[in-house]
């Protein structure tokens, strides 16, 4: 009886705990969760479970690398924010999967996503013919973001960013038959002389829309 309530408490005070440092860390969707976020959360969970089973220990004993791990991810997830070049590598970048209703299959192997993937993902959206697709991302968060055809006549927009922190997007450039003098001549017009002054720069319906850092 005594190792149920003990059990118990120390079930009790890990829940509390976990919710605390998971508000502190901030909100997330599971859906958007990245990989150095599942990683932590998988760390915490795991030391959670270790606290419970193990009466030996006492709970400083889980809290404390609980704290850690907790100021590790705050303090990547600020660097991840002023640094595009630390946000690939840990959470890479989203890839055209589709492009004008013809399937990527090198940058699916690449990625290791299979066709019975992509279909899912596509019938999950109401999309079952590849070739009403014009544009398919696959996002760093695993999610399928798509543009259809239609969609595409109707707004008449692109859907890419062309800078981002400061960093001109060719591949994205090369996707809407733009290049890097138009790009910057466009710039100009707009009293822009040095991209690495845009925190984000897209190009929606015919209007460049930029954000200065």
């Amino acid at each position: 009886m005594h190792d149920f309530g003990l059990m118990g408490s120390r079930t009790f005070i890990m829940y509390v705990a976990i919710l605390i440092i998971f508000r502190v860390m901030g909100k997330r969707e599971v859906g958007e969760l990245s990989i150095l976020d599942l990683v932590v959360f998988i760390m915490i969970g795991d030391l959670a479970v270790g606290a419970i089973e193990n009466h030996d220990a006492t709970i400083l004993d889980s809290v404390f690398p609980m704290g850690i791990l907790m100021v590790i991810q705050i303090v990547f997830a600020y660097i991840s924010i002023k640094s595009k070049r630390f946000r690939s590598l840990v959470d890479g970048d989203p890839v055209i999967i589709i492009n004008k209703g013809i399937i990527d299959e090198s940058m699916m192997r690449k990625q290791r996503y299979n066709l019975d993937d992509l279909l899912a993902q596509l019938r999950g959206q109401g999309v079952f013919n590849v070739s009403d697709v014009e544009y398919a991302i696959l996002e760093t968060s695993g999610e399928l973001s798509i543009l259809e055809k239609k969609e595409m006549k109707k707004q008449g927009l692109s859907p890419f960013p062309l800078i981002m922190d400061g960093v001109i997007q060719k591949k994205v450039l090369k996707e809407i038959n733009k290049d890097e003098k138009w790009l910057r001549q466009e710039l100009k017009k707009k009293g822009y002389h040095n991209e690495k002054l845009i925190s984000l720069a897209t190009y929606m319906d015919g209007t460049l829309f930029i954000d200065e850092k």
